[in-house]
């Protein structure tokens, strides 16, 4: 479990090319100074294993079917990428609850800048056998984009859009994605408990 509170900006160094799947390795520092071969770290909102380490670079094995519904598909050697570590029991809960669980692509529509902070519009991907995820959205409720712990401002069926402070906008990749660009988004967990036990409830399930 994360909480959507990224600690460092790492960088691609490797992409291996291993037919249905990749070794993604990326240079670090902050998240790697506990870390050991198992443990988990959220690599721009996806929930990754470390496999194998060295004092400054760690390699992860990213399967097909998370190349398939997330924007690790296509990233490159030299591409930054938000890290952060899996909570600990004496882990401050800065964001909300996080699973680094991709829900689904989403693309950045505009940008809209201000003197203090920025507003940006993202699209909600098309909608699947369970409908559109606009539907766990609501206004000042949360949502992770790019492994990023934000807060809606305005909820949209196919939209929303959130405000990026200047400390998000300079440690996050959030500062440097521009219209057009993909990034992964993860619903409030919480929302879809809420869903199913709503569902389950109104067909008399005890």
């Amino acid at each position: 479990m994360f909480t959507g509170i990224v600690e460092e900006l790492g960088t691609v160094e490797a992409v291996e090319d291993q037919g249905d799947a990749i070794r993604l390795t990326i240079t670090a520092s902050e998240v790697l100074s506990d870390a050991g071969l198992g443990d988990s770290i959220a690599v721009n909102g996806c929930c990754l294993t470390v496999a194998t380490r060295t004092a400054t670079t760690w390699t992860a094995d990213v399967m097909q079917e998370t190349l398939d519904k997330t924007s690790l598909l296509g990233v490159r050697p030299g591409d930054p990428v938000n890290l952060e570590r899996a909570v600990t029991a004496a882990t401050r809960l800065g964001g909300h609850i996080v699973q680094g669980h991709v829900d689904g692509v989403g693309e950045v529509l505009r940008r809209t800048p201000s003197e203090h902070w920025e507003l940006v519009e993202i699209s909600l991907p098309e909608p699947g056998d369970q409908g559109t995820l606009g539907r766990y959205l609501v206004d000042k409720g949360s949502i992770t984009v790019d492994g990023v712990s934000l807060t809606v401002v305005e909820a949209g069926d196919d939209r929303f859009t959130v405000s990026l402070i200047p400390e998000t906008l300079a440690r996050t990749t959030l500062g440097r994605r521009q219209p057009g660009d993909r990034v992964n988004l993860e619903v409030d967990v919480l929302a879809k408990h809420v869903e199913k036990l709503l569902a389950h409830r109104g067909r008399g399930d005890s």
